[in-house]
């Protein structure tokens, strides 16, 4: 692979062999559903014993559980028993995967990604790099699920800028000739995925193409920056932190394994950011353990630069903050105590973005005792459902549009973290693939 531009390589995958019931195999990104352990609850009830990536991955919703490190073992041992009984065939070379949730599909491709070239500080200014702000004390849990490990399953979706589709284009419209790798209908209303094998040829022009985007004369042009500038090709757009474990794993072993050892490399699946079937969409904020009146903090933080409206509904709320225009004012939803709904808005915020003017205000009332922690929620049904609880308040937050990130983050680096979600939490990537990363 020495004709291969920096930052990537057609990848070595293991798949389930043939006859492994998919619909059981493939659940959910880990770090879905994490204030909700009925969801994780139903779907060990429907994986039973079958063999699933289920018991090959560490659902966060369990990660304060006193259980924590036996079921890091049980995962580690998983892996190497799959391994052993041959549950996973391998296949090499890249895969077009397409899938389909709500009669929209997002079309990607399956790359390892070199962690050489990536860097997750907010100073970032390397090939790969993240969108929003890496919370490095969250990588410990993951840092321990992943060393030692023999595998490594993504959950992760990378962003490339691509307005002229040149590089999955061309594999989406020859997909009826492509041998299919996988295909099945997904658990808890994921929708439907499939996989199609890349040949060689069609391979090579995708590697040419994704090589023409990051020409640095290209990307200058692009997004009016000067010709030295250093070229960002993939921009992290789900699973930042599971990338940023497999680069802080790397850089611990790399000096006792050498440079060529397989994880060094991290599998993801690249997606054009201009995919019709690509929607962003806000992380809200979850607050538990709320011992303050938020307005009354609001307005204590705030001054009179803050307007709280009481609305009717949570479905009033959301029009609101939908129709505001975001900018030189803030518009959010606040939620609880019980069903009570409440329009904000932030005259002259410290960030153009609503979360970050809304983030440090949250971890001040945490800092003061006033919160007792946070979680991070996709779906206005789900946070509307959970901040009505006892001790609960949610903050429903404006998202970004997909449009204007990658040139904000080529001129003003990550946004803060959080900030953004592609999709909701059920369109997240189920785990269908694996890759070795130990010898």
């Amino acid at each position: 692979m020495s004709d291969l531009p920096v930052g990537f390589r057609l990848p070595r995958l293991c798949l389930p062999r043939p006859g492994i019931d998919l619909r059981k195999w493939a659940v959910v990104a880990c770090d879905q559903y994490t204030s909700e352990p009925e969801y994780w609850r139903d779907v060990e009830r429907e994986v039973g014993a079958a063999p699933s990536t289920l018991h090959l991955i560490f659902p966060e919703v369990y990660l304060g559980a006193d259980d924590a490190p036996a079921r890091i073992a049980r995962i580690r041992d998983a892996m190497r028993r799959y391994l052993a009984e041959g549950l996973f065939v391998e296949h090499d070379g890249p895969v077009l995967v397409e899938r389909t949730v709500h009669g929209r599909t997002r079309r990607g491709l399956m790359l390892e990604l070199d962690l050489e070239h990536y860097d997750f500080s907010v100073t970032s200014t390397s090939l790969i790099r993240p969108t929003e702000g890496t919370m490095v004390a969250r990588l410990a849990p993951r840092i321990a699920v992943r060393r030692g490990a023999p595998l490594e399953l993504p959950h992760i979706l990378v962003l490339i800028d691509d307005p002229a589709d040149t590089v999955i284009g061309p594999l989406a419209a020859a997909r009826a000739s492509l041998p299919r790798l996988y295909d099945t209908e997904l658990m808890a209303g994921g929708g439907h995925v499939a996989g199609h094998a890349i040949d060689g040829a069609r391979a090579a022009r995708a590697v040419a193409a994704l090589s023409a985007l990051a020409d640095p004369r290209t990307f200058a042009a692009r997004y009016g920056v000067a010709p030295d500038a250093p070229t960002l090709l993939f921009a992290m757009g789900d699973g930042n932190h599971s990338l940023a474990t497999a680069k802080s794993i790397w850089d611990e072993a790399k000096a006792s394994v050498g440079l060529d050892h397989p994880s060094r490399y991290a599998l993801v699946e690249v997606v054009n950011i201009h995919d019709a079937a690509l929607e962003f969409a806000p992380i809200h904020r979850l607050l538990f353990g709320v011992t303050a009146d938020v307005r009354a903090a609001l307005a204590q933080t705030f001054g009179a630069r803050v307007t709280c409206s009481d609305v009717p509904s949570a479905a009033a709320m959301r029009a609101r903050v939908a129709q505001a225009t975001q900018g030189e004012r803030i518009t959010a939803g606040l939620i609880g105590p019980g069903a009570h709904f409440t329009v904000v808005e932030i005259a002259e915020p410290p960030s153009s973005l609503a979360v970050g003017t809304w983030q440090p205000f949250i971890d001040g009332l945490i800092e003061r005792g006033l919160a007792r922690e946070v979680d991070y929620v996709h779906g206005d049904d789900a946070l509307e459902r959970l901040a009505q609880q006892s001790g609960c308040v949610g903050v429903h937050l404006a998202g970004i549009g997909k449009s204007e990130l990658m040139r904000r983050v080529v001129h003003e680096g990550p946004t803060p973290r959080k900030t953004f979600s592609m999709g909701e939490a059920h369109e997240k990537r189920y785990y269908m693939e694996a890759r070795r990363i130990a010898r």
